[in-house]
């Protein structure tokens, strides 16, 4: 039998907040990244790619012990956003949006990347060559024909999120009502006896959460794809 205590309330409403903060915060650099890689040739194009991904390849322990380091009180960062506008990011839930974010990265630029790749570039060049300005011609023309790719990429970066643990445990922590997601709880309960009810709850939700992202992103996908077709 399901059991929605406080603490697991606590955790599924922070987990949504944070994936939703983390699309928001990936989706436009993702959008940026992929047009770059797919409409512009430039020095260190490979490398770019290469640093996109590797959210994919390290361990997220590994990013997560980066993060720490780089945006941690003694870091670079995080000692400049401390000292100069009293901002901290690790062991808080913002650095979970950031964490969530960098992991699902990856999969928000591979979806707008493949989209844009199936836009005739011919169309965009006729188009500059009419006089339009390169960024009248993201809106108008590049934007509106990929728009599949982006609520395809939207979807799966929010259901990322929502799941991503080792970057998140090991920046923030897992301290409950502040920096417990999902899947810590889940963590958390599997160490304390009697709380496998709580655990099963988180698992069934999460299970629930991704497979509607799953079919909503399809459905979407389709309804969007229709309207730019004209169907």
């Amino acid at each position: 039998m399901l059991y929605f205590g406080e603490q697991e309330l606590a955790a599924i409403l922070l987990s949504l907040k944070i994936a939703i903060w983390a699309t928001f915060l990936s989706l436009p650099f993702a959008v940026w990244v992929a047009f770059l890689l797919v409409r512009r040739r430039f020095w260190g194009r490979e490398v770019l790619n290469a640093l996109v991904h590797l959210p994919l390849i390290l361990p997220p322990v590994v990013t997560g012990y980066l993060l720490l380091i780089f945006f941690g009180r003694a870091g670079f960062a995080g000692q400049i956003l401390n000292d100069y506008f009293g901002i901290t990011i690790a062991f808080q839930w913002t650095g979970a949006v950031l964490a969530a974010a960098i992991m699902a990265f990856p999969l928000v630029v591979r979806s707008v990347r493949l989209s844009i790749e199936q836009i005739n570039p011919d169309l965009e060049h006729a188009a500059l060559t009419l006089g339009a300005r390169p960024i009248a011609v993201f809106f108008t023309i590049t934007l509106p024909m990929a728009l599949p790719g982006f609520v395809v990429g939207a979807i799966l970066g929010f259901a990322k999120a929502l799941g991503e643990f080792g970057a998140t445990i090991t920046f923030v922590g897992n301290i409950p009502n502040q920096t417990q997601t999902i899947p810590s709880a889940i963590y958390g309960f599997l160490q304390m006896p009697g709380k496998d009810q709580g655990a099963l709850t988180l698992v069934f939700v999460s299970i629930v959460i991704s497979v509607t992202a799953l079919l909503l992103s399809e459905w979407l996908a389709r309804r969007v794809q229709k309207r730019v077709h004209g169907q």
